[in-house]
């Protein structure tokens, strides 16, 4: 018998795979026009013109995708005194000492800052993103504005792409965490020594 338990549902990871994959497009698009030497990316969606119109529609419905999946996640990235101790503890984690660490909960205290990270991120790009969105709301706003909506938007970017690059290293680091993704479930073995706190819930909540 199959004695895995379930991290993620299917519904949880559909939405993960559907951000996942819009932020490709809408990373890739946003890179065509931010430099003229990475314009040729334009290429993947139709040359520069349809890169221009297609970018920000890629970008609000990976938002609104995102907004949905950090609802669903928020209760779970709280701060507290064991992600405390825990970022204070970071040698033990660095050096892979997990018994010496406080019991982790669904997410460590380096998931929960990199959830964090990644809504501020997102907030800033889509605020900042409307002002510039020349076709519909550009015109409403003065010169000063948009450039420093302009230069928010591309450091939002890089901050987020930063993150997603530290995110996907993080989840090949940890073996099992792309699996958990992928198929929704992991080992009681993976639970206990990975996020110790949030496999005595799971025990008890089968009760």
């Amino acid at each position: 018998m199959n004695d895995d338990i379930e991290r993620y549902t299917p519904s949880e990871r559909s939405n993960h795979w559907a951000v996942a994959v819009l932020f490709i497009l809408a990373g890739l698009s946003g890179l065509a026009l931010f430099h003229p030497a990475l314009f040729g990316l334009s290429a993947l969606f139709g040359g520069g013109t349809w890169t221009r119109i297609l970018h920000p529609f890629l970008g609000l419905a990976m938002f609104l995708l995102f907004l949905w999946l950090a609802i669903r996640f928020a209760g779970h990235n709280r701060m507290n005194d064991r992600d405390a101790r825990w970022l204070r503890q970071w040698r033990d984690v660095v050096g892979n000492r997990e018994d010496r660490l406080p019991e982790v909960e669904r997410y460590n205290a380096g998931q929960k800052l990199l959830f964090w990270v990644l809504v501020l991120s997102m907030l800033v790009l889509v605020v900042s993103g409307v002002i510039i969105w020349r076709q519909y709301f550009s015109a409403m706003f003065g010169i000063e504005t948009l450039r420093w909506a302009s230069l928010l938007h591309a450091a939002a970017a890089f901050v987020l792409i930063l993150s997603i690059i530290v995110h996907i290293y993080a989840a090949i680091w940890v073996k099992g965490s792309v699996g958990a993704m992928l198929y929704g479930r992991v080992s009681r073995a993976w639970a206990r020594k990975h996020h110790l706190g949030w496999y005595k819930a799971v025990v008890r909540e089968r009760k």
